[in-house]
């Protein structure tokens, strides 16, 4: 499971697949059992020893089950996982959000489900990625949206949800729609963020280039532009073959030697880092572009210190490169384009999304359902655990990243910092959580890092942070 094969190995390998007279079959359920047209690679079954499975939810067959969040206090055990429908056919009815509860892992079981009205007359995909808040002393779910012209409700971008009172599901409330009244598609990406100034901003990608940036507060008071503060810019018109000019994924992350907010952005060209300690004006701290191989990223994940950062670019084939930015952060450069390592689990595992929690990489890819790499040392990774959720095969002439073979496993994931608890979504299997062997939790002080992930600290705010002088969010 190294990153590291040799040619000769590969080679050999190669050749004995090719000297095996067996082709990998689909289950007699899946609508392309009958296809003559398949790949000899078998699929990929089981997983490592250290990492176990807690539970499964199947949740229905195809790509109906694409991102998740998972709340962080233990007292809080739910997660919110996106439901999708693919493929143009109008009798799947999944466009919304499942709630699950994870009260106890080893019997996960969904208590409510939210879904759009209508939805066979609502064109597109449906759910997207999604992101949990609290405002106030109340929890709330924002579920991105991405609905087709032609159809009702081409302008939402997402729901809020009020989910303060779960368990009973009886007080799940619907708020409202984050609409884009210039533009349709909706919110591809989301990324809430509790900022060193107190506010509670949502970061969403998709609609219009460079995405868009919402407090959540005015928001909820009835902002008549719901809470639009602006567009973050992008530095350039888009890369031919790329995203055009706009952002895939955001992450959102204090610097507390640096003493601000930074954004983190993937999208066309590459990857690119904006001083957002004040959203109104960003500016442009440094970019990745001119990257061998990359025309476009699609996510960009900081260590806790923001030293080192992790890269995805959703195409077969490919690792996941691993790049330093002290030299941009100290503004030493304004663009680096040479990574320092990279990993990746088998050579056709298309990596997807991943969370980090220093020294580990959690990873969802396509074909290779969850993976845990170490990134103690940046410039030589290496897997420490998996767990295959979805025995996919890649059908001959199915590898481009767009293709039903490149795309149909792992989606998204989650970690849970108080306990360690894993989940994750695969568009094929559903819904799982794991647990692994001697990762009990996570807090950044423990690597002699700072205590900073994609988990926010919605009562105290980003761990560094100076007071907020505005009214306090709790």
């Amino acid at each position: 499971m190294r990153a590291d094969w040799s040619v000769s190995a590969l080679i050999a390998g190669l050749s004995l697949i090719g000297a095996v007279s067996v082709q990998a079959q689909l289950p007699a359920s899946d609508p392309r059992s009958n296809d003559p047209s398949r790949s000899l690679r078998l699929p990929h079954v089981g997983g490592s020893s250290n990492l176990e499975v807690l539970s499964h939810i199947p949740l229905g067959g195809w790509s109906k089950v694409l991102g998740l969040d998972l709340e962080q206090e233990l007292s809080r055990p739910y997660v919110y996982v996106a439901r999708a429908d693919w493929g143009g056919d109008l009798s799947m009815t999944s466009k919304g959000v499942d709630i699950i509860s994870i009260k106890d892992p080893a019997k996960a079981q969904v208590i409510h489900s939210w879904r759009i009205s209508s939805p066979e007359l609502h064109l597109g995909i449906g759910g997207r990625d999604n992101s949990y808040f609290k405002l106030k002393g109340r929890y709330y779910l924002e579920q991105n949206l991405q609905f087709g012209q032609g159809g009702p409700d081409a302008d939402v971008g997402a729901v809020v949800l009020d989910v303060t009172g779960l368990p009973d599901t009886s007080r799940v409330k619907e708020i409202g729609f984050i609409r884009t009244p210039d533009t349709k598609g909706g919110f591809h990406n989301g990324f809430m963020y509790r900022h060193s100034d107190g506010r509670a901003l949502l970061f969403a990608t998709g609609g219009d280039p460079g995405g868009r940036i919402y407090d959540m507060e005015k928001f909820l008071a009835g902002d008549p532009n719901y809470g639009m503060i602006r567009k973050p810019p992008h530095p350039d018109g888009g890369t031919p073959g790329g995203r055009g000019a706009s952002y895939h994924d955001y992450y959102v992350g204090y610097d507390p030697a640096g003493k601000r907010d930074l954004l983190w952005g993937a999208g066309a060209g590459g990857y690119y880092v904006y001083d957002v300690t004040k959203p109104e004006e960003p500016v442009l701290v440094v970019s990745l572009s001119g990257i061998a191989g990359v025309t476009g990223g699609h996510t960009f994940t900081p260590t806790p210190d923001g030293r080192y950062a992790v890269t995805e670019t959703e195409y077969q084939y490919t690792p996941l490169r691993i790049f330093d930015l002290k030299p941009g952060l100290d503004g030493t450069t304004k663009n680096i384009s040479r990574p320092i390592g990279a990993w990746l689990g088998s050579w056709d595992g298309n990596p997807h999304n991943h969370e980090v929690r220093w020294p580990y990489v959690f990873v969802t890819a396509y074909m290779d359902g969850l993976q845990v790499f170490n990134m103690m040392d940046p410039t030589n990774p290496y897997t420490v655990a998996y767990h295959f959720t979805c025995q996919c095969i890649l059908p001959a002439g199915k590898e481009g990243a767009g293709q039903v073979g490149g795309m149909e496993g792992g989606s998204d994931l989650d970690v849970r910092n108080a306990d360690g608890l894993i989940v994750s979504t695969d568009r094929r299997s559903g819904f799982w959580v794991f647990r692994m062997d001697g990762f009990d939790g996570w807090n950044g002080h423990q690597w002699g890092m700072p205590n900073i992930s994609s988990a926010q600290n919605w009562d105290n705010g980003p761990e560094g942070a100076p007071k907020p002088t505005r009214v306090s969010q709790r």
